[in-house]
């Protein structure tokens, strides 16, 4: 069965697989979405024998069907190995405190990020053959925190590719921010903006609409794509580490927990649903910056509220662009309409039978308190260290189960290393670690964890910084111009 792609605001603009990967996103803003979520074609119990590249195969496979079993398999081999990960396994569960850990960090960024952005780089490149692009591929992408540093490290010296990461100055972490003004590659750009991700992530979609702009970077020989997950070669990878995690444990039914600020992440366990997992609840977990909870609970966005930076940094979003595709779902062609309320009011309503629709989700927020006391609980109870992101759905599980009852099967999305966030990690287990430098406490972080730090973090401890640039939030265009010389 061929799948194809259209827009979630004009279902008239139509794509192929490769055409919606090479594109990112819609030439009418609109995020690329699948005429249909194709069902799973083989068992869980012949998944339960696969190792992950052949069930990432078998998820992807269904989704981009314009790409030869030789090509797609060439992609996936090519990311999914332990040049790129730590461990053969790719991605690890982690019984603990009566939920299951999926630990999604394993890759060279140790963030959960590097399990569509390893595979991003050949997914495009091989787009672009099939597709006959002539121009090189600009990499236009706003990160919270981890997805600039997973892209920078997949497209660095990618032949026919180069790439402009934007992040906010001032909200990522000490760890992040080293990530990524030391990456190294001829063909990288990071710039620090003064404004937050929302600000970041609202100028690159503007950028990617503006049509004389990419006239301009046409007669060039440019052409934008986007290393975020409103491109739909970043979604589907991700979908396919639900359906191996649930393969794992099979046959119970399951609840995923996801911490998310995007909503890419929880969208991609949705559509891992869609395709014939079990799954129970998706538990949908925020930080302070919880309107995503409140959109949950009213069937309102309203993105019209104070803004706060967190020690979850990577979710510290009010306009979550992925949840677009999951209002196509309920909503169809009024999503047009109500991305347009959101542009220009910061708002918008579901009708009472657009939010009956979601009855597979449940929202919940926890405040960095309650998430100190979730990485202090695991740790004294089982001796194990998440950081604060996972935290924050680890919180938001606890609460959420004592409310309910559910005993249901618990898988937690385990976004980032610790190591990543050493600093509110350790406060969190002790407040004496506030008194060493971030650097000083991977030490100490290891002596507690037994786990090894990471080459990612050994990496950056001595490494120069090589990105020094910092715009103003309305600044990003110029720097494209100024980096393209237009």
């Amino acid at each position: 069965m061929k799948i194809t792609y259209h827009s979630t605001r004009n279902k008239d603009i139509t794509a192929t697989a490769s055409e919606a990967i090479l594109n990112g996103i819609a030439p009418d803003g609109g995020l690329y979405v699948p005429d249909e979520i194709p069902k799973l074609k083989v068992s869980f119990e012949a998944l339960a024998r696969m190792d992950y590249a052949h069930v990432a195969y078998e998820v992807m496979k269904l989704f981009f069907t314009d790409f030869t079993e030789e090509e797609l398999m060439a992609c996936i081999k090519g990311a999914y190995n332990t040049d790129k990960f730590d461990t053969e396994e790719i991605t690890k569960l982690v019984e603990a405190d009566g939920a299951y850990y999926l630990e999604l960090f394993h890759g060279r960024t140790i963030a959960f990020k590097d399990m569509a952005l390893s595979i991003l780089p050949y997914l495009m490149t091989t787009s672009a053959k099939k597709c006959g692009a002539k121009e090189e591929i600009v990499i236009l992408t706003a990160t919270s925190g981890d997805t600039g540093k997973a892209a920078l490290a997949g497209f660095a010296d990618v032949p026919g590719t180069s790439i402009v990461v934007f992040y906010p100055k001032h909200g990522v972490s000490r760890v992040q921010e080293k990530q990524m003004v030391t990456q190294k590659g001829k063909n990288v750009n990071v710039i620090g903006i003064e404004g937050n991700f929302d600000d970041a992530q609202s100028a690159v979609k503007a950028i990617f609409t503006d049509k004389k702009l990419a006239e301009k970077m046409k007669a060039k020989g440019y052409r934008f794509s986007s290393a975020n997950s409103i491109n739909i070669g970043r979604l589907i990878p991700q979908v396919a580490y639900y359906v191996y995690a649930f393969s794992r444990l099979y046959p119970k039914q399951i609840n995923f927990v996801v911490p998310t600020g995007n909503f890419g992440n929880i969208l991609a366990a949705y559509y891992a649903y869609k395709m014939g997992v079990p799954v129970n609840k998706l538990i949908c977990a925020s930080n302070r910056n919880k309107v995503l909870t409140d959109f949950f609970e009213t069937g309102v966005y309203d993105k019209n509220r104070e803004f706060f930076l967190t020690s979850s940094p990577s979710m510290d979003i009010l306009i979550s662009s992925n949840l677009e595709r999951l209002i196509y779902e309920i909503a169809g062609d009024k999503t047009a309409a109500f991305m347009k309320d959101l542009k220009e009011k910061g708002k918008y309503k579901l009708t009472k039978e657009m939010k009956e629709k979601l009855g597979l989700f449940v929202g919940g927020y926890a405040e960095d308190a309650e998430m100190s006391q979730a990485i202090a609980d695991l740790y004294k109870k089982e001796g194990y260290i998440i950081d604060t992101h996972t935290a924050v759905a680890a919180a938001v599980y606890n609460k959420y189960k004592a409310k309910t009852g559910d005993d249901t099967c618990t898988v937690i999305a385990s976004t980032a290393s610790p190591y990543k966030f050493s600093r509110a990690v350790l406060n969190s287990i002790s407040p004496e670690y506030d008194k060493k430098d971030d650097f000083e406490l991977f030490d100490e972080l290891h002596k507690l964890s037994g786990v090894e730090i990471p080459e990612a973090i050994r990496d950056i401890i001595s490494a120069p910084v090589l990105h020094k640039t910092v715009c103003a939030k309305d600044g990003l265009e110029a720097e494209v111009v100024r980096i393209y010389k237009l």
